[in-house]
């Protein structure tokens, strides 16, 4: 995870127990919760893990299950923390691929295949990047947690599915259909369920099957 303290800093952070307090190094404002969610992403990516809990967090960490709930409520909050990360970078990297998130109506078909294509291969290279990020996207690591962070990854999915919508229909309209919104809206389903089904694989495979395996060629079938 980019933007989070690397899990090698956290021992130094964390004083062992027969230290004094003059001997600890005290965490800046906001990096004891960057270090939580960094060691829970990195837990995360361990293939065939199971299910995560705030003891087996915490003693990672080396610190009690209290120090935890310091700056996380709860363990769901832990997650929706993993959540905002996914969307903040994705989304504002997708705003830059399609400018301020609706392509303009005038320009070439092949330019908003283009960008639809550019999306994909976006949430896919993020996801190989980031593996423990993608248990939280494809739903494995929120099984036993709150629906309301399912909720979440539905409406990330949802979201990529109305952008590629919105690239698509330029295309849908050069190329003389009578229905442009209709077809856009099934080529946008087809590839966010490409872009789903190659993450679950990912995850599913241990980590070893890359998502962008054959991206380009795949993604030439598509668009």
């Amino acid at each position: 995870m980019s933007e989070l303290a690397p899990l090698s800093e956290i021992d130094a952070i964390e004083a062992s127990a027969g230290e004094t307090p003059a001997a600890r190094k005290r965490p800046k404002p906001g990096e004891r919760r960057e270090q939580i969610l960094q060691a829970l992403a990195a837990m995360l990516e361990q293939p065939g893990a199971e299910r995560i809990t705030t003891a087996a967090l915490a003693a990672r960490l080396a610190v009690s299950e209290a120090a935890l709930y310091r700056h996380f409520a709860s363990k769901a909050q832990m997650f929706e923390g993993l959540i905002d990360f996914i969307e903040q970078t994705v989304f504002t990297l997708v705003a830059q691929i399609v400018g301020q998130g609706v392509p303009d109506p005038a320009q070439p078909a092949s330019e908003g295949a283009r960008q639809a294509a550019r999306v994909v291969a976006l949430v896919l290279q993020f996801g190989e990047r980031n593996p423990g990020m993608v248990r939280v996207m494809v739903g494995d690591a929120l099984v036993f947690e709150h629906e309301r962070l399912q909720q979440r990854m539905n409406q990330f999915f949802d979201r990529i599915e109305s952008t590629l919508r919105q690239c698509l229909r330029p295309a849908a309209g050069a190329a003389g259909s009578a229905t442009p919104s209709v077809d856009a809206q099934v080529a946008a389903s087809v590839l966010t369920a490409f872009a789903l089904g190659r993450l679950q694989r990912f995850a599913r495979s241990g980590f070893r099957r890359q998502p962008t395996e054959h991206l380009e060629a795949s993604l030439a079938l598509m668009v």
